[in-house]
C-alpha cells in the first residue's frame, strides 16, 4: 500500500478521530478527498466537512467502501451499535485500526468477522502532534499495512509497536491515562503557588512553562530522569527540602499504586467487553 495514497474511513468523528485526520492531512499522508467520516451527528459531520474538506456521510457502509484503512474511533460502549453495519461489508484485505480503549482484538474480530486488525492506544496530546501511541496487530496484517498503521499513529507523535496485546492495558495505564496525572500535578503546583502568595495567573504561567521545559529537557538530554533530578538538587538546598516531603509522603509508592489501579481497571474493562 502506497502511504501517499491511503484512503481512510473514520467510523466516528469525535475529538480523537478529528486529531488523527487533521494530522494525516497536515503531514500530507492523505488528501481531504481520501478521507470519509461517518457519524450519527449531522452537526458534527458538517463541522468536519467545513473545517477540513473531508467527505462525510451518515452511513458506515458507505464510508468504508473502497477504503484501505477503517479507523474505529467510536466510544467502546457504542461498538455493538456499529458492528451490524460493518459485518459482511468489509473486504478481507481492508485494515481495521481501533483506537477504542479496553476493547480486545478478539471482540472486534468476532463482531466484524474480520482478521486484519490493529489495536492502538493513543493519548490526548495527539491532538497537537505530541501524542504517545502503543499498538499491536494480528498476524494477518501485512507488512505494508503495519507500515500504514505506523504512519497514521506516527503522524500524531510517537508510536511504539508491541508484539503482544497484553501490553496495551499497560500502555493505557501509563500513557493513555498519563496526561491526567500530569494535569493533576500541575493543578496541585498551581494551588500550592497561590497559597504561598503568588498571583494565580503568574503561577499558571510558571507551572505550565516549567512542565513544558522539563519535558523537553527529559526528551532531548538523553539522560535518565533520576540524573536530571539529581542535577537540580543541591545538598541542603530548596529542592532537597521539597523532595524530602515527597519521599516522606510515599510519593513513588502512590504513583505506583495509581498506575496499578488504572491497569487493573483497563483489564476489567477488557474482560467486560468480551461478554
Amino acid at each position: 500500500m502506497d502511504l501517499n495514497i491511503m484512503k481512510i474511513a473514520f467510523i466516528g468523528g469525535g475529538n480523537m478521530g478529528e486529531a488523527i485526520l487533521a494530522a494525516l492531512i497536515e503531514k500530507k499522508l492523505c488528501t481531504p478527498a481520501d478521507i470519509c467520516v461517518s457519524d450519527v451527528s449531522q452537526e458534527r459531520l458538517q463541522s468536519l466537512k467545513d473545517k477540513y474538506g473531508v467527505v462525510v456521510t451518515g452511513s458506515n457502509r458507505e464510508a468504508v467502501a473502497g477504503k484501505d484503512v477503517i479507523v474505529l474511533a467510536v466510544k467502546p460502549q457504542t461498538l455493538t451499535e456499529i458492528l451490524p453495519d460493518l459485518k459482511g461489508n468489509l473486504k478481507a484485505t481492508q485494515l481495521v485500526l481501533s483506537i477504542m480503549a479496553g476493547v480486545r482484538i478478539s471482540k472486534i474480530g468476532e463482531g466484524l468477522a474480520h482478521q486484519r486488525i490493529v489495536r492502538s492506544m493513543p493519548n490526548t496530546p495527539a491532538r497537537i502532534g505530541y501524542g504517545a501511541s502503543g499498538w499491536t496487530a494480528t498476524s494477518e496484517v501485512t507488512k505494508n499495512q503495519k507500515d500504514s498503521a505506523r504512519a497514521i499513529l506516527g503522524a500524531m507523535g510517537k508510536e511504539i509497536y508491541f508484539d503482544d496485546e497484553k501490553y496495551l492495558d499497560m500502555v493505557t495505564a501509563v500513557s493513555g491515562s498519563g496526561p491526567a496525572y500530569v494535569f493533576l500535578l500541575a493543578e496541585a503546583l498551581i494551588e500550592a503557588a497561590v497559597k504561598i502568595g503568588l498571583p494565580r495567573q503568574e503561577a499558571e504561567t510558571l507551572v505550565s512553562q516549567t512542565m513544558l521545559g522539563s519535558a523537553h529537557l527529559l526528551e532531548q538530554s538523553g539522560q535518565p530522569p533520576a540524573d536530571l533530578r539529581r542535577n537540580v538538587t543541591s545538598r541542603g538546598g530548596t529542592t532537597e527540602a521539597a523532595l524530602k516531603v515527597f519521599e516522606n509522603g510515599g510519593f513513588s509508592k502512590l504513583v505506583e499504586d495509581a498506575v496499578k489501579a488504572a491497569y487493573n481497571r483497563a483489564k476489567e474493562l477488557g474482560e467486560a467487553a468480551k461478554s
